[in-house]
């Protein structure tokens, strides 16, 4: 790789801190607004008085529900993600190993792609009315299986590309060893594709966490998620710009921690297969 020097270096760090910048700049301004006050935030005043008020209000005032809101989230976000990695795995195994027609499993990766490419609001409607017949809106269940299928289908296409990258040989070295097929699966497979795993595991919670259309018209206050909790804040009357801030900055931390902790499994998952010895 070529190394840059000299101005060429220089431009390349100015570049990258203003991308930096722009990246950073609304979660600092964020931030900044989650501890003033109302009066300040209205006057866009640079010279405050911090105060812990909104995060106060947010997570102890009986006039917010972002405990149950996140209580809710978290429902959902990590039961989805549970089932779609264990169902968009085993299917994505089945896609790479077995003996299906090209034409079968292209036009099955065709057919859930065209399905991911449809925005989530065009669902809403009929997943309104189907799940008010079943009894299943204003349930977190109806959400977790709505964000279950707007994530499978992005959960197959990576963890396909995950699993074509582990050596068929070595599954069939432990077959002639004895292995079963679900056994060879577990022992051999899951354990060299955990990166692909952890890295497509943290982009689906994430999905799930910050999704808000289908949570919006799929519940009601007891059963609204962080995204949900958070736009409510915005009332009639009042936009409760302080609380709004603090609640945005306190949903941002699972994502954060989970980035932190599977950062190096996520880069070497989504380089998984790009290099090769």
């Amino acid at each position: 790789m070529k190394e840059f020097k000299g101005r060429a270096k220089l431009i390349g760090y100015l570049v990258t801190g203003l991308v930096c910048l722009l990246i950073l700049f609304p979660f600092v301004w964020m931030f900044i607004n989650s501890i003033k006050t109302q009066i300040d935030i209205y006057t866009g005043t640079l010279q405050f008085t911090p105060t812990l008020n909104n995060y106060d209000r947010v997570l102890f005032s009986k006039q917010s529900n972002f405990i149950l809101n996140t209580r809710n989230s978290a429902f959902v976000a990590i039961g989805s993600t549970f089932l779609v990695m264990v169902v968009g795995t085993l299917a994505a195994y089945t896609l790479c190993r077995f003996k299906w027609a090209n034409w079968v499993v292209a036009g099955f990766l065709g057919w859930i792609l065209i399905f991911h490419m449809i925005p989530a609001i065009t669902l809403v409607g009929p997943w309104y009315l189907t799940f008010r017949r079943v009894g299943l809106y204003n349930n977190l269940w109806g959400v977790l299986l709505a964000h279950i299928t707007l994530n499978l289908p992005l959960t197959i296409w990576l963890m396909m590309s995950f699993l074509q990258d582990v050596p068929k040989e070595l599954e069939e070295a432990a077959l002639i060893d004895g292995c079963r097929h679900v056994e060879a699966f577990i022992r051999v497979t899951l354990p060299l594709a955990v990166p692909g795993l952890i890295a497509t595991g943290v982009l689906v919670f994430i999905f799930s966490w910050n999704e808000f259309s289908v949570a919006l018209n799929l519940t009601a206050s007891q059963t609204a998620t962080v995204p949900v909790g958070i736009a409510r804040f915005a009332q009639q009357y009042e936009i409760r710009h302080g609380e709004m801030a603090a609640a945005s900055v306190l949903s941002t931390i699972p994502a954060i921690i989970l980035m932190f902790i599977g950062q190096r499994f996520i880069v070497r998952g989504l380089t998984f297969g790009a290099l090769k010895g």
